[in-house]
Parts: structure tokens; sequence; C-alpha cells
């Protein structure tokens, strides 16, 4: 007979698919650690399917227009923080991908994201990224910055895209035919992968800032007007990634 932790380590070692046979296999060893192995793994597989299950209802917009060819999902990440740019992402995943517990970035923990990005760009078709500077967004005002960096996305995928799924927006100056859905990243799983890259995009530069401005903690709320930041900014004043149309009345009320 096999030792609990022999068990624990062949479930361990085992792929999803595996799962259900190895529960059967131990079903009658009634040893109670071999038992919570089950239950665990049963947890797991009934997860599993309500996963499988969310992620079918986040493909109705993928199925519906399926048949014109490539879709692309895009989001941005970055329209409200007092500093760095604006990233948006453009995506093409493949029809027939697995990729698993795809969400609204903001609903995700940043480990998640992490392996998300990872997966996703191993798997997609094409991915393009596009950025607005803080100066270029002072510019021509955050929309108009943040549709420029969409274009720049689309302009970068290697494969030309039959159809847009965008979150809200309508993009101008794209001939691309578009459809805008609400909440789009967490109705259409090309959005929300969209929305995974551009955010981990984004958060790895503003990490990267965080070492050449340390005194914001740009790290850790990544340029958001968090009482952190807004109090840094009031003392330090601003610095060149921060957004002069976005924080004069920080500086006006601090005299800077």
């Amino acid at each position: 007979m096999k030792k609990i932790g022999e068990i624990k380590e062949e479930f361990a070692a085992a792929s999803e698919g595996q799962w259900a046979d190895l529960c059967i296999a131990y079903a009658e060893d009634q040893r109670s650690g071999v038992q919570k192995i089950i239950s665990q793994y049963q947890k797991k597989m009934e997860n599993l399917e309500k996963e499988k299950l969310r992620m079918e209802q986040m493909m109705q917009y993928e199925h519906e227009y399926e048949h014109l060819g490539y879709l692309c999902g895009i989001d941005e990440v970055g329209r409200g923080p007092l500093a760095g740019p604006v990233v948006a992402c453009a995506v093409i995943l493949p029809k027939d991908h697995d990729i698993l517990y795809l969400n609204d970035s903001k609903k995700l923990t940043a480990h998640k994201r992490e392996e998300l990005y990872d997966v996703i760009m191993e798997k997609a078709v094409a991915v393009g990224i596009g950025m607005a500077s803080p100066q270029r967004i002072d510019e021509i005002n955050i929309l108009q910055a943040t549709y420029e960096a969409m274009r720049e996305a689309i302009s970068k995928l290697k494969v030309t895209p039959q159809l847009l799924l965008n979150d809200a927006v309508t993009i101008p100056g794209i001939e691309i035919p578009q459809v805008p859905i609400i909440k789009g990243d967490a109705k259409s799983l090309s959005i929300a992968g969209a929305s995974v890259l551009a955010k981990v995009t984004r958060d790895h530069m503003m990490i990267e800032y965080d070492k050449i401005f340390p005194e914001y903690g740009f790290a850790k709320h990544k340029g958001y007007g968090t009482a952190m930041h807004t109090e840094a900014l009031r003392k330090y004043g601003p610095c060149p990634i921060h957004r002069r149309s976005f924080i004069g009345k920080i500086m006006q009320e601090s005299g800077k």
C-alpha cells in the first residue's frame, strides 16, 4: 500500500485530465489522509468546470463574429493616473485556445496577471502594444492620447484582424470594423487578454520608473492618485513623468 505522501505526490504530478481517474482509483482507500486528498481534487475539478463555463460565457462575442476571421481584442490601462503613460494592447487569440482565468485585469491578483501574461504571449496569434507619454497626454488630452495608443497597438499587429472588439470605445481613424462593448474586459476573452497585457506592461514600466524617482512610490501605486502619491507630490513637486494637466489642483494647493 502506498504511503499517503506518495499518493499526494502522484496527484500533484498528474494533469487535470487525470484527476478523476486517480480519485476513482483511490476511492476505496479509507485512510482519512487519502480521503482528504480526494476531496481536495474533487473540489478542484468542480471549480475547473465552473471556470470553463465562465470562459464559454465570455466567448459570446467571439462566437458571434468568428465567421469573419481574425478577431482582435483591444483595451487600455492608465487613463486615470497622475503619472506615467497610457498603455494600449491589441491581441488576437487563437479560436481554439484553452487559456483559463482570463478576466478584467483589475479583478486579478498581480501574481495571476503575470502568469496569464506569459501564457497569452506564448499562445497569441499576434500582439501589439502602443502607448502615449505623459507629455503627449498633456498635449492632446487623455482621450485622444488613448486613441493614439490604440492605433499604434493595432499597427504593430503582425496579422491584420477582420474585426476589433473594443472595451467601450470606437477608435477614430481606423478602417477595420469595430464593436464597442461596455465593460468589455469582463465580457470578452479577447478584450480581457488585452487588458492583462496592457496592465502588466504598464506596471513593469512604473516599477522601473520607481528606481529613477523612488521618492514617489510608483512601484506601489503605479502613478494613481493615492494619499501617499499626492503627499509626495506636495513635498517634492512633479517629476518628468507626471501629467501636468492632471496635477494642477494639487500643485496649486501645495503652492509649488
